[in-house]
């Protein structure tokens, strides 16, 4: 065999899983395109690498098919199409009407509905409004797919006709040219072939080991970390995005398995509602670092700073999150596992189970945690234990329904309705929005003190739209104050006891580290740590509690300089409420005399918040020891220099 006829043999197995797939590589390179095009969100762009990774995608599932025999090859093929189709029209249904194409939420969601919801489901997809969408697009490309393999022998007599036509129209010399044109055609086919698949491979090998690194990951969080990371993977196709939702649910699953499991094993021995109203606010990226409580320039905490200054409030110097994303924050808060403890946080009972069943009226009133189609991984990850049916049961007696823009719907939402449900001992958490970006969104523009000509003096090293972001910044945390004294008048009168705690810290051009919101891939080194995991921390206690609890109050009076890591936090609730429980573990109780005060606060399962603030310290200690030292050197040169004049 020579060594033309070896380079046509490769030219041509190049090309053999296109040529002999030819229909579906084509018809799916085109459902492919429309379906990216069609679901991209406002501002937003086309994957840039999706025509090469298609190409690259197609390729190789056209090889696989090559293999199997032609029979076989046609059964698979059909598999395939109706199962692409179906998965692109869900997806493109799911981006016209909810927003957001298909993801977890809305694959757990369609798991929690039933027949009649499902039929409803399908006749919608079927509507006249529907077929003239976009949804429209993939429908009419699969009744084409169908047409041609109905069609298929006719449209093949149909093209050989033509074909013969010209060629008898054409003139002699491109008669003659014909077959010259024919034979090169498969060596160049191939040719094409095999430069496009190099390219792909090449550009789009990234992406497929993002996407490896995705799927391989333990759990749900561990998943939505990785999406955090700046090159995580680009799930371009509808079929990418149903792998993945199936995945994630799969991993929810298991741990939800584990928290039922955990639930169903909780005792309680006695409970001496030691704290008949007990009250959690929970916030949202709250940086202590721009709460005028803790020494910030602006007075974005008037509200909270005239509740300190009457001793009804007490402020906690000392305090941490474990980690700087909303959903690992609210396992580790609401789980009453604490950081170092053998297995998971999915193993241990959830605090509000606890108070359930120690007879305790628990109600949850959130602005984030609800179960709805357009949900990010985040909100799925953080929410998906509070929002499972039998485990929602099991926490709470009663919750809100639905999401506001503002934070003071959640008032409403507990004056309206979920007040009424109260009765002699009460566990009630509300979960805010906060200050989560986008900041402009979070406060009443009518109620906006702070504005960027606000900061020309303060942060003049600042652009400004940098310091009209910090104004937002700023303004969202006086609203929240705002909110958060609003919660407290409903219980000042009240034999309450109200805690107030930041899922985490926020940047917002701190320093000169020129960014907002987080850093969550960055390895933890001291600033991360100081902006990002240091959060504001009070207890407030009613006039009528103080009188009752005098040497609670005491306690929380003594403990407010003492180091604490949130995840400690349902220790603290359980002992406020008396309730008796092997949950409960008095080294983890910050107002125990037994307090451990000494536990490791280990930031993202990685660093030790304390030994990065001493080696911090030391630094800032050595280089104040240098700038004294050249200090004394100059003043004794100096005097040297006075005396050598005398002289």
């Amino acid at each position: 065999m020579s060594w033309k006829e070896i380079i046509k043999n490769c030219l041509s197995l190049a090309s053999a899983p296109i040529r002999r797939n030819a229909n579906f590589f084509v018809s799916m390179y085109i459902l492919g395109m429309v379906s990216s095009l069609i679901t991209i969100p406002k501002n937003g762009t086309l994957y840039e690498n999706m025509f090469l990774e298609l190409f690259l995608d197609l390729y190789i599932v056209s090889a696989i098919l090559a293999v199997f025999p032609k029979k076989v090859r046609r059964g698979l093929r059909a598999i395939l199409y109706i199962i692409l189709y179906v998965t692109a029209a869900a997806d493109t249904y799911c981006f016209v009407n909810f927003g957001s194409t298909l993801n977890p939420s809305m694959l757990m969601l369609v798991g929690e509905t039933n027949s009649s919801e499902a039929s409803s489901f399908l006749s919608a997809l079927i509507s006249v409004e529907v077929l003239f969408s976009s949804v429209g697009w993939i429908l009419l490309l699969a009744l084409l797919q169908i047409l041609i393999v109905i069609f298929r022998k006719r449209l093949i007599k149909i093209y050989v006709f033509l074909v013969t036509v010209l060629e008898l129209a054409s003139l002699k010399k491109r008669l003659m040219a014909i077959p010259r044109m024919t034979a090169a055609m498969p060596a160049t086919f191939g040719i094409l072939c095999l430069a496009i698949l190099i390219t792909s491979i090449c550009t789009s090998w990234h992406n497929k080991e993002a996407y490896h690194k995705l799927m391989s990951g333990r759990t749900i969080g561990e998943v939505e970390h990785t999406l955090t990371e700046k090159d995580h993977a680009v799930l371009y196709l509808p079929i990418y995005r149903l792998q993945f939702s199936i995945y994630a649910n799969q991993l929810a699953a298991h741990q939800i398995t584990q928290l039922i499991h955990a639930a169903h094993e909780v005792k309680v021995d006695s409970c001496s509602f030691r704290s008949p109203n007990i009250v959690l606010i929970i916030g949202e990226s709250y940086g202590r670092h721009h709460s005028q409580q803790y020494g910030y320039f602006m007075e974005t905490t008037p509200n909270q700073s005239a509740l300190e200054k009457s001793k009804k409030l007490t402020k906690f110097t000392d305090v941490v999150t474990c980690w700087n994303l909303t959903s690992f924050v609210f396992k580790h808060m609401l789980s009453t596992y604490v950081v170092g403890d053998k297995g998971e946080w999915c193993d241990y009972p959830l605090f509000p189970e606890v108070f359930r069943k120690a007879g305790y009226n628990v109600t949850f009133i959130t602005n984030e945690f609800l179960p709805q189609a357009k949900e990010a991984v985040y909100d799925f990850s953080g929410g998906f234990f509070l929002n499972n049916p039998e485990l929602s049961k099991l926490q709470f007696d009663h919750r809100n329904t639905e999401l506001h823009a503002l934070d003071d719907g959640l008032l409403k939402d507990y004056d309206d309705s979920l007040k009424q449900y109260k009765t002699d001992h009460n566990l009630t958490i509300f979960h805010l929005m906060g200050q989560h970006v986008n900041y402009k969104l979070r406060y009443r523009q009518s109620q906006a003190k702070f504005w960027a000509s606000s900061y020309e003096d303060k942060r003049p090293e600042l652009t400004d739209a940098q310091r009209k972001v910090l104004s937002h910044y700023d303004n969202a945390t006086l609203y929240n104050d705002s909110i958060v004294a609003e919660i407290v008048k409903r219980f000042q009168k009240e034999d309450a006891v109200i805690i107030y705690v930041p899922d985490h810290g926020e940047e917002c051009y701190e320093e000169n580290r020129g960014f907002i919101c987080r850093n969550h891939s960055a390895n933890i080194d001291w600033k991360l740590a100081h902006y990002e995991f240091e959060i504001p921390f009070w207890i407030y206690c009613s006039k009528k509690y103080i009188q009752k609890h005098r040497a609670i109050y005491r306690q929380i009076r003594a403990a407010k300089d003492k180091r604490m890591m949130t995840d400690a936090l349902p220790h603290l609730l359980l002992y406020l409420a008396g309730i008796e429980t092997p949950t409960y573990k008095e080294e983890n109780n910050i107002l125990s005399p037994k307090y451990n005060e000494m536990r490791p606060r280990i930031l993202k399962n990685s660093a030790d918040y304390d030994k990065l603030r001493d080696e911090y310290l030391k630094t800032q200690a050595k280089q104040e020891e240098k700038k004294q030292d050249k200090k004394k050197d100059k003043k004794q040169g100096k005097k040297q220099t006075k005396k050598g004049v005398r002289k």
